[in-house]
C-alpha cells in the first residue's frame, strides 16, 4: 500500500487517507477520488492531499475484513455488512460462545494490519448480541496475511462457534434439617426456575427429604428413572468435603464425583458429578441468589449441550472473580460502575412508501406492474425482510386494495394513509406514526425502486453507528446519493412534522454532521420508475441478448 502527500491533479483513483473541508468541498477520508472530487478540489485551491493507492498484494479493507469475518464465523453466528474496514459478528440465538483462546491468538499475532476482538471463552449470550469483531486497521491488509488468518480460523472448523440453548427437563432435590423454613426451600425453587427459564430450560420435578446421604441416594435414583437432565441437589448444608452428605448420597446413587470446588467465587463450593452421561451437581449456597455465580457457567454450559470436565472447572480461575471479599482490602469500594450494557445489533424498522398517484404511468398503477415477474412494490418489500428489518411497514393510498393484494401473505404491516393526496410528507407522517418503541433507526425506502437489494440495506446499517456520530445514512455510487436513507431514531420526531410534497431530505441539509455517505457497488440506488418507457427499459434485455 503506497501511503503520502500526492498532487492533487494526480490523485484520481486514490483514497483520501484524511477528511478535506474548504469552501464547498467536505470530502471524508476513505473517500476514492473521482475526476469531479479532482476538479473540486482544484477549484477549492487544494493542490496536495494525503491519500493511498493499492498495490496488486492489497486487500481493501472491507473485503479483507468480511473475508475473515465469514472465515471465523461457525453456524449460529451471522456476519455483518463490513464498513470502515470493520465486520461484526452476532448471536442468532441465546447460547454459550466457544473458541480455542490459543487459534485466537495465533490470529492477532499474524500481522498488525488484522484484528479480532471477542467476548470472553463460554460467556452466555443473547440473541442479536454482537460476540466479536474483526478490524483491519490500516485501509487494506496484505493479501498474505489475510490468506494465513482465514486459513487458521477455519482450522479444523470456524474458530468461533454458537452452542444455543437446549430445552432440558431439570431435577431439583432439596434436603431438609429439622429448623430448615419450607418457605427458604419455596425461595431456592424459584430462584432456580428462573435461571433455568432464562435459558430455554425447566424444573419439572423437585425432590424434598431429608439431609442424609441414603435420602439423597434415593431421590437421585429416582430422578433419573425419570429420565430428568441435569439433576440439581441443594443441600441444607453447604458441602465441606468429597465424603459428605450430599456427594456420598450422590456416590451411593451409583454417581461419581469429578470435582469439589471451583476458583470462582461466589461459587467455591459446588461439586460437579456425573451417573452415566447425566451431569449431577450439589450447588453451592450463593446458588440461592439470583446473582452471578460460578454455578451459572456450568449451568450455561450443560444446557448449551457442552461436557463440562474437571479441568473445565479449574480453569475458571481467569475471571473467576466475582465479588468483593469482605476480609480482603476493596479499593473499588465507593466508586463501582453499572455493568455495560450488552452490545446488540441495532434494531431497524422499514418504511415502504407505496401510497402515490402514479399519475405519470397513465392507467397503469406502477406499483403493480411487473418487474420479472413480480409486482415492483414486491421487490422493494422482499429486499427489506431480506435484510431482516423489523417491522416492516408499508404505506398505501392510491389503489389501496390492488397494492394489498400485491404483498398477500408477506409478514408485513399495511398502513392506509387517506391524505396520500396531499403530498409524500403525509405517507411518512403516517407511517412513522405506526413504528413500535424501541427501534434504533428505520429505512425509508420508496416501492417505486425495484433494483434497491439486502445488500445496498445491509451496508447502510453496517455503518450506522451512534457512538460514532453515524446517525444518517445515505448511500452513494460514485459519488452521487440515492435511497434508501437511514434514520436514527432520534430523527422520528421531525417526522412527524413534516408538512408538504417533500419528504425527510432536507432534514440531511439539518444535521450534516451525523451524515455518513455509504458507497454502493451499483446503480440501483438511483433507478425509479415513474413512466411507460422507465418501465420498458428496465424490463428489456440488454442489447445483444
Amino acid at each position: 500500500m503506497i501511503f503520502g502527500e500526492i498532487e492533487t491533479g494526480d490523485a484520481e483513483g486514490a483514497i483520501l487517507a484524511h477528511s478535506i473541508r474548504a469552501g464547498a468541498v467536505s470530502f471524508k477520508k476513505g473517500r476514492k477520488l473521482s475526476a469531479t472530487d479532482i476538479a473540486a478540489l482544484e477549484a477549492a485551491g487544494i493542490a496536495h492531499v494525503t491519500a493511498i493507492r493499492f498495490e496488486s498484494s492489497d486487500v481493501p479493507e472491507d473485503e479483507a475484513a468480511a473475508a475473515l469475518a465469514h472465515a471465523l464465523a461457525g453456524p449460529g453466528l451471522a456476519v455483518a455488512e463490513p464498513f470502515t474496514g470493520r465486520a461484526n459478528l452476532y448471536a442468532e440465538a441465546d447460547g454459550v460462545l466457544a473458541y480455542d483462546r490459543e487459534r485466537l491468538d495465533r490470529i492477532n499475532l499474524l500481522d498488525e494490519a488484522l484484528t479480532v476482538a471477542t467476548l470472553a471463552p463460554f460467556e452466555t449470550v443473547t440473541a442479536r448480541q454482537m460476540i466479536a469483531t474483526v478490524k483491519v486497521i490500516p485501509f487494506a491488509a496484505p493479501r498474505a496475511s489475510l490468506d494465513r488468518a482465514a486459513a487458521l480460523a477455519g482450522e479444523g472448523g470456524p474458530l468461533l462457534a454458537l452452542h444455543p440453548f437446549r430445552p432440558h427437563r431439570a431435577a431439583l432435590v432439596a434436603t431438609r434439617l429439622p429448623a430448615t423454613k419450607e418457605s427458604v426451600l419455596d425461595k431456592t425453587r424459584e430462584v432456580l426456575a428462573a435461571r433455568l427459564g432464562s435459558m430455554g430450560s425447566e424444573i419439572a420435578k423437585e425432590y424434598r427429604v431429608p439431609h442424609e446421604a441414603q435420602a439423597v441416594a434415593g431421590a437421585v435414583r429416582d430422578a433419573l428413572a425419570e429420565g430428568f437432565n441435569p439433576v440439581l441437589v441443594f443441600g441444607a448444608s453447604a458441602i465441606t468435603d468429597r465424603r459428605d452428605v450430599v456427594p456420598a448420597g450422590i456416590v451411593a446413587a451409583g454417581g461419581e464425583i469429578l470435582h469439589f470446588g471451583m476458583p470462582v467465587d461466589p461459587g467455591n463450593l459446588m461439586l460437579l458429578g456425573r451417573h452415566g452421561t447425566t451431569p449431577v451437581l450439589g450447588l453451592p449456597g450463593c446458588a440461592r441468589s439470583p446473582k452471578l455465580n460460578g454455578f451459572d457457567w456450568v449451568l450455561a454450559r450443560l444446557l448449551a449441550g457442552l461436557t463440562v470436565t474437571r479441568e473445565d472447572v479449574m480453569r475458571m480461575g481467569a475471571g473467576g472473580l466475582l465479588k468483593e471479599i469482605a476480609t480482603r482490602p476493596q479499593p473499588r469500594e465507593g466508586r463501582r460502575e453499572e455493568a455495560p450494557s450488552k452490545p446488540l445489533a441495532p434494531r431497524i424498522a422499514a418504511l415502504i412508501l407505496a401510497a402515490g398517484r402514479s399519475s405519470r404511468m397513465g392507467a397503469t398503477n406502477k406499483l403493480t406492474a411487473e418487474i420479472e415477474g413480480q409486482p415492483m412494490v414486491a421487490r422493494a418489500v422482499d429486499a427489506a425482510l431480506a435484510s431482516g428489518a423489523s417491522p416492516v411497514i408499508v404505506v398505501t393510498g392510491h389503489e389501496d386494495n390492488a397494492v394489498r393484494a400485491a404483498l398477500a401473505n408477506r409478514p408485513i404491516e399495511v398502513v392506509h394513509n387517506p391524505d396520500y393526496a396531499e403530498g409524500l410528507s403525509t405517507s411518512l407522517r403516517a407511517g412513522v406514526h405506526a413504528l413500535p418503541a424501541g427501534i434504533d433507526a428505520l429505512f425509508v425506502c420508496l416501492g417505486d425502486m425495484p433494483d434497491v437489494t439486502p445488500t445496498h440495506l445491509n451496508r447502510l446499517a453496517a455503518a450506522f453507528d451512534p457512538e460514532e456520530g453515524r446517525t444518517i445514512c445515505v448511500p452513494t455510487f460514485s459519488g452521487k446519493r440515492g435511497n434508501p436513507i437511514l434514520w436514527g431514531a432520534q430523527y422520528i420526531a421531525e417526522m412527524r412534522g413534516l408538512k408538504g410534497d417533500v419528504g425527510a431530505k432536507h432534514l440531511i441539509g439539518e444535521h450534516e454532521d451525523a451524515v455518513c455517505e455509504v458507497p454502493m457497488p451499483d446503480e440501483g440506488i438511483f433507478r425509479d420508475i415513474d413512466t411507460p418507457d422507465d418501465l420498458k427499459r428496465r424490463n428489456s434485455p440488454p442489447s445483444g441478448k
